[in-house]
């Protein structure tokens, strides 16, 4: 299985219809393509995935705010057409587009003019984030690397780290809820919090209708995944499991995430079902 993936629609390397081949290569059963604030990847292989031997769960994974902290909310088998859904979905495009030009802005006063022209004609049909801001400086000769804008421009603290066009926590999980899906927090670790303050996020994930968090996100370690199950143990949330697929990497997950449902635990994938009404075990 593997409910954390991204493909060209967002940030990704590979095209959805790409990832879900590479997907049955690896014989995973049940998966879900979650680019970032957008179902445009999903939606163009929701009818190719039903030739398929997997079963393709509809996903996503929006940007958002809590307490000044950016966040990630992962959303897994809700109806995309729920009019809250495309409201939803139509606000984080505008914010992407807001923020593009708050971070050209900035990149213009280092000297850097033009940015979001060529960051939106990197993008494409893809959704705009700085990865298309860095391609634009990489083919302008303005870095030398990837690595270098991010570590230079764009990168956590950095003049194109724009955070504040997010809506807040409580919104994108209610969008995902309405919609009849499952709201997930995505990589809880990563936001670096304190074991009081990722309590607090999580009461007010719970709050606004969220009811699980990633036990498994990529690679990490047997420490982490033991304190993640202690925090869904606590605070009574099911769990999910995803690879966060993007690209190949030496340091990268590959896709597919194998998984035994701890004791006491819920899994989000049991009650699973995809468009074609084929279910999900819960044993997986």
């Amino acid at each position: 299985m593997d409910f954390h993936t991204h493909s060209t629609a967002s940030d990704g390397e590979l095209t959805p219809l790409a990832l879900l081949e590479r997907a049955c290569e690896r014989n995973i059963e049940c998966f879900a393509i979650t680019d970032h604030d957008t179902v445009a990847g999903y939606l163009s292989v929701r009818e190719a995935s039903q030739a398929m031997a997997l079963t393709l769960i509809s996903g996503v994974e929006f940007s958002c705010q809590w307490s000044g902290v950016t966040v990630h909310i992962v959303g897994l088998n809700m109806d995309v057409e729920h009019p809250a859904m495309r409201q939803g979905l139509d606000r984080l495009m505008q914010a992407r587009l807001d923020r593009g030009a708050k971070i050209a802005s900035r990149l213009h006063k280092l000297g850097f003019p033009a940015a979001l022209e060529g960051a939106v004609a990197e993008a494409g049909s893809s959704q705009l984030g700085r990865p298309h801001f860095a391609s634009w400086m990489l083919q302008q000769a303005h870095v030398a690397t990837i690595s270098e804008a991010f570590d230079k421009y764009l990168g956590q603290g950095k003049p194109g780290d724009v955070k504040a066009f997010w809506p807040e926590l409580a919104e994108v999980t209610a969008w995902i809820v309405a919609a009849g899906g499952t709201a997930v927090i995505a990589h809880p670790l990563k936001y670096k919090l304190t074991r009081s303050k990722l309590r607090r996020l999580v009461a007010d994930f719970k709050m606004a209708g969220g009811s699980a968090v990633e036990l498994i996100n990529g690679r990490q370690t047997a420490d982490q995944t033991a304190v993640l199950r202690r925090l869904a143990q606590e605070c009574d949330l099911a769990i999910s499991a995803g690879s966060d697929f993007h690209r190949d990497t030496v340091y990268g997950a590959d896709l597919g995430v194998e998984l035994r449902v701890p004791e006491g635990l819920k899994s989000v994938w049991q009650d699973f079902a995809d468009s074609s009404g084929r279910r999900v075990s819960s044993q997986r």
